[in-house]
C-alpha cells in the first residue's frame, strides 16, 4: 500500500462520518486526506467547511485514493461495487469494508480476485477514539494488517479475529453499543424512580456504567470477581442482582447478542 493516507469513505451515514471525525480527531490524517461520499452531497456541506472533500461520485473519489472505505448498507453494496471496480488498482489500492454480513471472498467476487480486503467492525465509540474495533482478513498482506491495526487503534482498541466471527463481533461490539445504552437508561429510570432528577440520574449512571467498564479493563479482572466486592451478606446490592436475575437480566441480553448475531448475517446478498 502506498504511504498517502488519502482515503475515500464511501457512504458517509453514521459509522462512515464517525470514522472520518475519529480518524481526524487523533491525527491520523487531516480532514483533506480524506473524501466522504453521498448521494446527496447537501448533506455533507458541514463536512466540507470543516476542510473534508465531498463528492457523489464513488469512482472519482476511488480513483483520487489508496485506502477505501466502503461504508454503505448491505442492500446497497453490489451496485456500489459494480460501480467503482474499474476504478480499483490492485497494486495501490486497500480496501477495508465496515459493512456487517460480507466476506472478503464476496467483495473480490466483485472487485478482482487480486485485491487486498479487510474486514474491520467498530462501533459508534469511534468519534470520541473509544470504538471496539475487531479486524479480519483472508489475504492481506501483514504490512495492510498492521496498517488498519494502527488506523482504528487511533480510535479505541483492536483486536484481530478470525473471519467466520465478523458477524458475531457485529453482535457484541455495534449492536452491543445499543445494549449497554438500553442498559444505562433502564438505570437512569430506575434512578427517578427512587427520587432523582432525570438529568442526575442520567449523569449517576453513565459515570457508574463508565467506571464498572474500567475496573474490567484497568485491572484485568473479571466481572464476578469486581461484584463480589460490593456484594455483603443480606446486603442491598446482591437482593437487587438477584431480582433482575429473577427477571431475566443476563438470559434476556445473551439472547438479544444471539439474534443480533443471527440478524447481521441475513442482511447481505450475494445477487
Amino acid at each position: 500500500m502506498s504511504t498517502s493516507k488519502k482515503t475515500a469513505i464511501l457512504g458517509s451515514g453514521n459509522i462512515g462520518m464517525s470514522l472520518a471525525k475519529g480518524l481526524v480527531k487523533s491525527d491520523y490524517c487531516l480532514p483533506g486526506d480524506i473524501t466522504l461520499t453521498r448521494r446527496n452531497v447537501q448533506h455533507l456541506a458541514a463536512q466540507e467547511q470543516q476542510g473534508f472533500k465531498v463528492s457523489d461520485d464513488n469512482f472519482a473519489a476511488v480513483a483520487d485514493s489508496t485506502v477505501v472505505i466502503l461504508a454503505v448498507l448491505p442492500q446497497q453494496l453490489n451496485i456500489l461495487l459494480d460501480k467503482i471496480a474499474g476504478a480499483i488498482d490492485p497494486a495501490r489500492h486497500l480496501v477495508i469494508s465496515v459493512i456487517s454480513g460480507v466476506s472478503c471472498a464476496d467483495i473480490r467476487a466483485k472487485l478482482g480476485n487480486d485485491v487486498q480486503v479487510v474486514r474491520a467492525m467498530p462501533n459508534t465509540a469511534i468519534a470520541i477514539g473509544e470504538s471496539m474495533t475487531c479486524i479480519a482478513s483472508d489475504n492481506a498482506e501483514a504490512e495492510n494488517i498492521a496498517e488498519v491495526t494502527k488506523m482504528f487503534k487511533t480510535v479505541g482498541e483492536v483486536i484481530k479475529i478470525n473471519e467466520d466471527l465478523m458477524t458475531s463481533a457485529t453482535a457484541l461490539c455495534a449492536c452491543g453499543v445499543a445494549f449497554f445504552l438500553r442498559a444505562v437508561r433502564a438505570a437512569s429510570q430506575g434512578g427517578v424512580e427512587i427520587g432523582f432528577h432525570a438529568d442526575e440520574a442520567l449523569r449517576m449512571a453513565a459515570q457508574t456504567a463508565k467506571g464498572a467498564a474500567s475496573l474490567l479493563l484497568e485491572l484485568n479482572s473479571h466481572p464476578e470477581q469486581e461484584i463480589d466486592k460490593v456484594t455483603s451478606p443480606k446486603g442491598c446490592t446482591i437482593a437487587g442482582l438477584n431480582e433482575m436475575e429473577h427477571q431475566g437480566f443476563s438470559s434476556s441480553m445473551i439472547k438479544g447478542i444471539k439474534l443480533s448475531a443471527q440478524k447481521a448475517g441475513e442482511l447481505y446478498t450475494k445477487e
